[in-house]
């Protein structure tokens, strides 16, 4: 094929190429490059051949029509001659045939295998093949013996669009180019390498300076932007590499090698990991660009045909785009965490300056270079779009093919990382937020802000009415408000004079499990605002402003904390109450998915009480509201003894065939010891209309069950405190390994009350006592323990801790011996007697006046919290208030607590509040009507129940149901294993379904 010398008029030229173009002067046509030459004329009218056109040996293709030889592009102007005719010029003098020079290929370019057999043969430049307009071509230097179309041994068609067929193609016209550099410039070569190497100065780093001129001319305008575009993606990857590597070089290493230390241990892995992330794994991948960008470049400069190859094999690699996608998605949060080490660090600041003066940082900020990866892909992607749209659309140039593929995938990562950006931005002004919050003194509000899962949902201004101090003119205070993914805040910014920006609760922070919204759609009001157009009177006048107001509330106090805001159009209004619903939509599907405490319902059905126009129609199914209640255990099966107005009824747990056992009716409190540790007791103690009595559990199940009758019930009989006994209350409780039933008595006209303490006797235990007749004997099931002593004529309960009790009186909760009431010394709890001296200690005294203690839980071996109503307090083991004499306001006024496993369960009638009881946080809110705390132990294990009745789902003929619910703890789920065949199953875990 190299010795074909078929016409060409049907080759395609190569991709990106020229067609050929004809001058339109004759002197135009004679601007050659610096090596060509014009032949003389021939005084002798002797054409002599061209010895590059000769026909070699073999036989004659007269039968071919040769192309002829164009001698310069003179030669253009004149008509075609015919075959039979020598080409001659048309003027009269024929012009002698000059040879093609002759050009070698730089050191740095291995020759081809065709080069080392054949003579080196000439391609069709760019330009000579591609089509220009025609304003164009008085700036086109043409070289004739580059337009030569006759000496072309080795062309070949350009049908393919591979890179093969490319390159194979345009490798000479490359070839011819580089040795035009070293020929014309001698030293381009050079300077490719010292660009490389970082070496050339700045104003030499673009492709025009490393190709001389006559090589920009031969290539036309598109192709060389085109170059200059890939030399840029070349460079530009070579700077970003270069940042990259000073980053890890000055910063990272120079914060790990510091002596002294600039940040210490551990918290300097942290930092380094948390600033500068997975920027190592992303240098990795662009050495590995880079290397083969720079092996490209030194193949194929000046003119390289693609780099589309080398890059689509990187960005294809999932590795590639997700370390990218990791250090986009936390660079807000990184530089959040730089610049709050600046601040807080005067080691650190100096450190970055130190930094900042080496050559390679050339006094750029660490954010800048902390920033390279975010805008990387970006930059790049452009620079990839604007090849394509200088890549001749009309040849198969593969970069139409595969840079539309390189573009689609990194606009893809891009757009994968935005909402990660969006969500760490919103993470970094969430964190700006909370540090600059100002909380009311004295009180400890835990909004568990530092959770991973914390996110500022939406914040702006809003506007708030307010009586003015004459109560005659209105007053409106500037407000910003921030809706968080489980508060909502109210706050007034106020400036400090070093610059920093303090927001002032206003307000106690509303969970967003008692946030409600009011109205949404009221008129719009008015505010007067003095004009801002800066005339003399407008300071001395108003207009009235259009602004818009929306209500929300707590549920719990409805009307002491309602809120009605205003913003400055309804579109802010609308947007307001779209992110309410959203984020209140979605904190409570959380809350439902992560309970600590699961509501379990025992029964629904059976207690009724009477609607409002029934109550006098004698409904026979009602029972009346839930009085209290017990469960207990006997053998494998759980039953519930439930106690109301006609008396008191037991049934297994989850069946509704209760059975009325004992006419004690309105009972107020009910109690079974079971057993504890080794010892059994089986007594069921009921206390009502102001007396005590215990009846036999064995029979009360078997009751239950129908295998006994009700009658039996009354011979287990034993009363406490005697018949003339007025019991004030009664609790079980358990201290130091015995089961204590602690009574209280009321006697007439008596200031004090009576305390006596008794002790449930083990059944191997129990002696029998003579009865009043001579015949009789009863089975003692308690016994006195301690001496009887007296307490407040206010004492209501009575809590446990470990060797002592507390008893619950409006002045305090005090404290004493339960083996001996008379003589203990006794303590008042919390201590509040050192606040003369103490301004802490005297504001949690005045916040504490008028509420009423309900107890206190253990929070740790050293401290306790005591919970009232409406607020708690910690106090260390000698009763002195702890943390700073602070305190926790709950969200409810409770009438009861629980306390389980880290947490304390405040009941009121509409809600249950369970707060950690270490941070007094709010891990769940439970919702319902008319709830009453029924049982919540004594608490000796996580699996004791508590059981709280509330208002039930049935509503019919038969009254209003109420229903009972067990609070049932959960755990965290992990991966089940599956059950050995040695794993033994309990037969009782099938006793629900009576199998």
């Amino acid at each position: 094929m190299y010795n074909d010398h078929r016409t060409n008029h049907l080759r395609k030229p190569p991709p990106g190429a020229q067609l050929p173009t004809i001058p339109s002067s004759p002197q135009q046509a004679y601007a050659p490059y610096s090596f060509q030459v014009t032949p003389p004329v021939n005084q002798e009218a002797n054409r002599l051949d061209n010895p590059w056109d000769t026909q070699p040996p073999g036989p004659s293709y007269s039968y071919i029509t040769p192309r002829p030889r164009v001698q310069s592009m003179q030669h253009l102007y004149s008509s075609r001659p015919q075959p039979s005719q020598p080409p001659f010029d048309s003027g009269s003098q024929p012009r002698i045939a000059f040879p093609e020079p002759q050009f070698y290929r730089p050191p740095s370019y291995p020759p081809s295998t065709f080069e080392t057999q054949q003579r080196p043969t000439h391609h069709h430049s760019r330009s000579d093949l591609s089509h220009v307009s025609t304003s164009n071509l008085n700036v086109l230097h043409h070289n004739p013996s580059v337009s030569s179309l006759a000496s072309s041994y080795n062309a070949t068609g350009w049908g393919s669009g591979s890179y093969e067929g490319f390159d194979d193609d345009a490798g000479d016209v490359v070839r011819g180019l580089s040795d035009l550099s070293l020929q014309s410039g001698g030293g381009f070569e050079e300077g490719l390498r010292r660009f490389q190497a970082g070496e050339l100065p700045e104003v030499d780093q673009e492709w025009h300076r490393l190709v001389p001129e006559e090589a920009r001319e031969a290539l036309g305008k598109q192709e060389v932007q085109r170059q200059s575009v890939l030399f840029e993606v070349v460079k530009s990857e070579r700077e970003y590499v270069a940042d990259l590597e000073a980053v890890q070089q000055l910063f990272v290493d120079g914060l790990r090698k510091a002596s002294p230390p600039i940040i210490q241990e551990p918290a300097l892995t942290g930092f380094i990991q948390e600033v500068f992330g997975n920027l190592n794994e992303i240098l990795s991948h662009h050495n590995r660009i880079l290397a083969a960008l720079f092996a490209r470049q030194r193949d194929q400069h000046p003119l390289i045909q693609s780099v589309a190859d080398l890059l689509l094999d990187t960005t294809l690699k999932s590795e590639f785009r997700s370390a990218y996608e990791t250090y986009i998605k936390h660079y807000p949060l990184a530089e959040s965490h730089h610049r709050k080490q600046l601040k807080q660090n005067r080691a650190y600041e100096i450190f970055c300056q130190s930094a900042s003066n080496d050559p390679r940082i050339r006094k750029r900020d660490l954010i800048t270079f902390l920033s390279r990866p975010v805008t990387r892909l970006p930059r790049l992607n452009l620079l990839l779009e604007q090849i394509l749209k200088l890549t001749n659309k009309e040849y198969d140039h593969p970069d139409l093919e595969t840079l539309p593929i390189i573009i689609g995938i990194l606009k893809a990562c891009i757009k994968s990382t935005q909402p990660g950006i969006e969500a760490a931005e919103s993470k970094v002004k969430f964190w700006a937020l909370c540090e600059s919050l100002v909380f009311q003194k004295g009180e400890i509000i835990d909004m568990d802000l530092y959770d991973d899962s914390r996110t500022l949902v939406y914040t702006g201004p809003v506007i708030r009415h307010a009586k003015s101090d004459t109560g005659f003119s209105e007053k409106w205070t500037d407000l910003v408000a921030a809706l968080l993914d489980n508060y909502l805040l109210l706050m007034r910014e106020e400036k400090r004079p070093n610059g920093s920006i303090k927001r002032l609760l206003m307000s106690r922070p509303m969970p967003l499990s008692f946030l409600r919204l009011g109205p949404f759609d009221s008129p719009p009001d008015t505010r007067k605002e003095k004009s801002e157009e800066g005339r003399l009177l407008d300071t001395f006048r108003y207009q009235n402003v259009p602004i818009y107001p929306f209500t929300i509330y707590h549920a719990a106090s409805r009307s002491t904390r309602r809120y009605t805001l205003h913003v400055t159009s309804e579109a802010l209004r609308k947007k307001w109450y779209n992110a309410f619903v959203d984020a209140i939509g979605v904190h409570r599907v959380r809350q439902e998915s992560n309970m600590w405490f699961s509501p379990q319902v025992l029964t629904d059905d059976f207690f009724r009480i009477a609607k409002m126009e029934a109550q006098h129609g004698g409904v026979s199914k009602v029972t009346g509201r839930i009085a209290c209640a017990v469960p207990f255990m006997h053998g494998n099966r759980r039953f519930l003894v439930v106690g109301c107005a006609p008396g008191i009824y037991v049934a297994p747990v989850n069946s509704e065939q209760y059975r009325w056992i004992l006419q004690h009716k309105n009972p107020t409190s009910l109690s079974a010891l079971t057993t504890l540790g080794t010892k059994t007791f089986n007594r069921l103690i009921v206390h009502a209309d102001s007396m005590v009595m215990t009846y036999s559990l064995d029979i009360l199940a078997r009751i239950a069950v129908g295998s006994s009758a009700r009658q039996t019930l009354e011979a287990s009989l034993e009363r406490i405190g005697g018949s003339d006994a007025n019991i004030a209350f009664c609790k079980h409780i358990h201290l130091g390994g015995r089961a204590l039933l602690v009574c209280a008595t009321k006697r007439r006209l008596s200031s004090s009350m009576t305390l006596q303490v008794l002790e449930a006797v083990d059944t191997t235990e129990q002696v029998v006592s003579p009865g009043r007749s001579k015949t009789s004997s009863v089975i003692r099931n308690f016994r006195g323990y301690g001496d009887p002593g007296y307490v407040p004529k206010d004492a209501y309960d009575v809590v446990a801790l470990a060797k002592t009790i507390g008893i619950c009186t409006s002045g305090g909760i005090v404290t004493a011996d339960p083996t001996n009431l008379a003589k203990s010394s006794v303590a008042v709890v919390p201590d509040l007697s050192e606040t003369s001296d103490n301004e802490p200690m005297e504001s949690l005294k005045s916040h504490l006046e008028g509420h009423k203690p309900l107890g206190f839980v253990r929070v740790d071996p050293n401290e306790l919290l005591v919970v009232y109503d409406e607020l708690g307090c910690y106090i260390n083991k000698h009763g002195v208030p702890t943390r700073r004499s602070g305190y926790i306001k709950w969200e409810t006024k409770a009438v009861s607590y629980a306390h389980r496993n880290g947490h304390v369960l405040l009941i009121s009638p509409e809600f249950i509040e369970v707060r950690n009881i270490t941070t007094g946080r709010i891990v769940q809110v439970i919702e319902g009507q008319d709830i009453r705390l029924l049982y919540s132990g004594p608490y000796t294990t996580k699996d004791d129940p508590v059981l709280v009745a509330m208002r039930g789902s049935k509503d019919d003929k038969d009254g209003v149901s109420e229903k009972i619910v067990e609070l049932m703890e959960t755990e965290e789920i992990s991966a089940l294993s599956p059950i050995s065949p040695s794993t033994t199953v309990s037969p009782s875990v099938w006793d629900d379904w009576d199998m």
